[in-house]
């Protein structure tokens, strides 16, 4: 166990994986596995949202702002610390975690879209150790997505995630208690047919929550849920249909190279094509150029 007066080590951490390069616009999210000791991380601009993974519960000294916390953090604990928040920390026990950050400007605007109250006076709160299962699934869904790296479903899945992290957020976790808005039904025969129209035109590009829902004037975080009650899937398992059937015309021409095709269809490698492409099809894009 690490002495009280020992001399922090202000070094900080890299992450064994990080989303920086990813191109997520939302959230940035890190995982981190380190040896016991301590340090000063100063502010940061982001809320930072971090989830125990460590197998084995140990203690740990954290301290935000003007207040402090020591005690045992074991797999599936929470922290949460708001941004612009001095925080120190310091570790008796190898620890394993992982980090979400959000920035400030995104959370507004999760909260003016979704949360029926002032947008302006909700912030959140400081919480040194809370369990909350929803939360804890969300972060550990963007994990899976993390560790895909550029071969996982990608950016509106993402989008559609943080989304919800954040409304869970603000809903559990805020100063006041707001009132998440409420749609009732699902899309309207114009807007799905409005909504699908500009999917398959854009099936070559990246296509982005924000500019879906953007359209049809609906928040992101329920353009998600009125999506599926309209169609019975989810946003994201839709757009990779659309782009295997996409696929499956442009293989059966023979003058275009399978990586090609998987360029035209939005993945982002011939390798990215074939994964989903076997899952939906149940063979490789090569077999079904084959047999066609």
């Amino acid at each position: 166990m690490a002495s009280s007066s020992q001399k922090p080590q202000t070094e900080i951490p890299s992450p064994i994986v990080s989303s920086e390069n990813l191109g997520w616009e939302s959230i940035i999210v890190e995982e981190f596995q380190q040896p016991p000791g301590s340090g000063e991380f100063g502010s940061c601009q982001e809320h930072i949202i971090t989830l125990c993974l460590a197998t084995k519960p140990h203690r740990i000294w954290q301290a935000m702002g003007d207040r402090s916390y020591i005690g045992v953090y074991s797999k599936g604990d929470l922290s949460i610390t708001p941004a612009e928040l001095p925080s120190s920390y310091r570790a008796y026990g190898n620890d394993h975690y992982l980090q979400i950050r959000i920035p400030p400007q995104f959370l507004k605007q999760v909260a003016t879209e979704a949360i029926d109250s002032d947008p302006h006076r909700l912030e959140l709160v400081t919480e040194f150790r809370v369990r909350n299962l929803q939360i804890e699934q969300l972060a550990m869904m963007i994990r899976t997505e993390l560790y895909q790296g550029s071969g996982g479903v990608g950016q509106l899945y993402i989008e559609s995630l943080a989304n919800a992290l954040v409304v869970n957020l603000l809903r559990d976790y805020s100063g006041t208690k707001p009132r998440v808005a409420i749609y009732e039904g699902g899309l309207s025969d114009r807007q799905l047919l409005q909504v699908t129209d500009y999917i398959n035109n854009h099936l070559a590009q990246s296509i982005k929550l924000k500019d879906l829902a953007a359209s049809l004037g609906i928040s992101q975080f329920y353009f998600s849920r009125l999506f599926k009650k309209s169609t019975g899937i989810s946003l994201q398992s839709y757009v990779i249909q659309q782009r295997i059937e996409l696929a499956k015309q442009l293989l059966k021409k023979e003058d275009i190279s399978i990586a090609d095709v998987a360029l035209e269809c939005g993945f982002n490698s011939q390798s990215h094509l074939g994964k989903y492409f076997r899952e939906l099809m149940g063979l490789t894009p090569r077999a079904y150029r084959n047999s066609h």
